[in-house]
């Protein structure tokens, strides 16, 4: 999606670590309007792919699920990273390795939100080395519903992790893919 390509090399940041910022316009600040063609873009990439539910992890990856999900008219869910009291009853659980906080993070969902009728479309702002979508993958599998496909914001193309999901033969759609990135700048894939 070019106009999220102009956007990350006009404001985003690169720090150390292989982090790329863009926290002041996709997920701590958000620019609706970006946000909105994001969710638009993704809805056409899987209009005809029979989506029940969007999937995602809390936070940064909530906004661009809603919209994806508003898009396709279905419900948005998101996995939560520790069982509150406001959740009861049974729960799908996974543990999830967080490589901007280089943490594991236990994470939920209420089995009421996930089942076997759903086919599941995962939606997250970042695809690195894959380790949040495989868990989110592993919390569908215990639903025993279907993965419909995988919409990244913003995959590292260079980590590995989208192009180990579709060796897997799922289908994973990136708005915007950085092929190399450093101190000195980006470039995306073609």
């Amino acid at each position: 999606m070019k106009e999220l390509e102009e956007k990350i090399l006009k404001e985003g940041k690169v720090l150390p670590g292989e982090v790329l910022k863009v926290g002041s316009f996709l997920n701590q600040q958000i620019d609706t309007d970006l946000l909105t063609k994001m969710g638009e873009e993704g809805a056409r990439l899987f209009r005809d792919a029979g989506v029940t539910k969007v999937l995602t992890i809390e936070a940064s990856g909530i906004a661009l699920a809603v919209m994806v999900g508003a898009a396709l008219h279905v419900p948005a869910v998101f996995a939560k990273k520790s069982k509150t009291t406001n959740v009861s009853g049974d729960v799908y659980t996974t543990v999830i390795h967080s490589y901007t906080h280089g943490k594991d993070n236990d994470v939920i969902v209420p089995k009421d939100y996930l089942s076997e009728t759903d086919n599941v479309l995962i939606v997250d702002d970042f695809l690195a080395t894959g380790a949040a979508i495989e868990g989110l993958i592993d919390l569908v599998g215990q639903a025993g519903a279907k993965v419909a496909g995988v919409i990244s914001a913003v995959e590292k193309g260079f980590q590995g992790g989208g192009d180990a999901l579709r060796a897997r033969g799922i289908r994973v759609e990136s708005l915007a893919v950085v092929e190399s990135m450093s101190a000195t700048g980006l470039t995306f894939r073609a």
